[in-house]
């Protein structure tokens, strides 16, 4: 591995009635596994504005409320890539996602936390694994 294939990602745990959005990824590194909507930090981007921008992006959704939660870091030995995924919880309250990048994401749904559904794509099973519940999450 080396420096030029280590990124930084953001992780948006949308929220809604204590339900989480998931998609199934599709295309990608992690296909098959489910996954929150994110992607690539921007050049002096925050990560909440970052979150914000790829949940309008891929999902049609309005966040609000971003703040921010813990951080992950993982290597994808088979695709030589290494992520740091910096994860924003945030709210959305109105309208239904869509799959706006459906070459990416077969669709988005609404899980309990409590009751994800597996494969994880592996950043967010590294968060889970860590303990971390999203506040209001049921």
């Amino acid at each position: 591995m080396n420096s030029e294939k280590i990124r930084v990602g953001v992780g948006a745990i949308v929220m809604r009635d204590g339900l989480v959005l998931l998609g199934q990824r599709i295309g990608s590194h992690g296909a098959g596994t489910w996954a929150l909507p994110g992607g690539h930090l921007e050049f002096g981007e925050s990560a909440a504005a970052c979150a914000a921008r790829e949940v309008r992006e891929e999902t049609g959704l309005e966040i609000r409320n971003a703040v921010a939660a813990p951080y992950t870091s993982d290597v994808f030995a088979q695709e030589g890539k290494h992520y740091v995924t910096l994860f924003v919880v945030a709210q959305s309250d109105a309208g239904d996602p869509m799959a706006c990048e459906p070459g990416k994401c077969s669709g988005w749904h609404w899980f309990r936390w409590a009751e994800l559904p597996h494969p994880l794509f592996q950043p967010l099973a590294t968060l889970r694994a860590t303990g971390f519940v999203p506040d209001g999450a049921v």
